[in-house]
């Protein structure tokens, strides 16, 4: 049972964040959809039980979505903007490579997921037996590994962890 409350809680929200109805067809809909979801997919996606119910890592995860969605997201935005809006063009594509650190499979997508919808990087390829992304980023400073983490990588996985691990 502990393990499809998560799952049904996290559906049920996003449905009805985005359908915008509070009428009591809507909300019931809502309860339904997340049922449904939360019982086939809920023994796929919960691999250990007692980490399901944690309000410690639900308030974790508002809490990166919340960093995402506004600091990352305008970083991001404001670099490319500038370098759309300047007359030469100041790029300095590279592929990099980005060591990770993390240890579970859902911190390790959650973070090359993050790097990819961020303006100006996308992960091309991730290496699990050497721990690495591929980066494909857009100004690069730096290409040795410690500037990497630290540009790309390291503000999504330090906040994922405390979620995922």
């Amino acid at each position: 049972m502990r393990r499809y409350i998560p799952v049904a809680f996290l559906v049920f929200v996003v449905y009805m964040a985005f359908s915008g109805s509070v009428s009591p067809y809507g909300i019931a809909i809502g309860v339904l959809l997340a049922i449904g979801v939360s019982l086939v997919t809920s023994r796929y996606l919960i691999k250990d039980e007692s980490k399901a119910l944690s309000f410690r890592r639900f308030a974790h995860l508002a809490w990166y979505a919340l960093y995402y969605l506004t600091v990352e997201e305008f970083r991001a935005h404001r670099k490319v903007i500038g370098i759309i809006l300047s007359r030469n063009m100041p790029v300095k594509p590279a592929i990099v490579r980005v060591p990770y650190r993390a240890r579970s499979e859902y911190t390790i997508v959650a973070s090359a997921n993050s790097i990819t919808n961020t303006p100006g990087t996308v992960v091309v390829d991730i290496d699990t037996k050497r721990s690495l992304y591929y980066v494909h980023w857009i100004y690069a400073v730096g290409l040795d590994p410690e500037t990497t983490y630290e540009n790309v990588l390291k503000s999504f996985e330090s906040r994922l962890s405390k979620v995922f691990e």
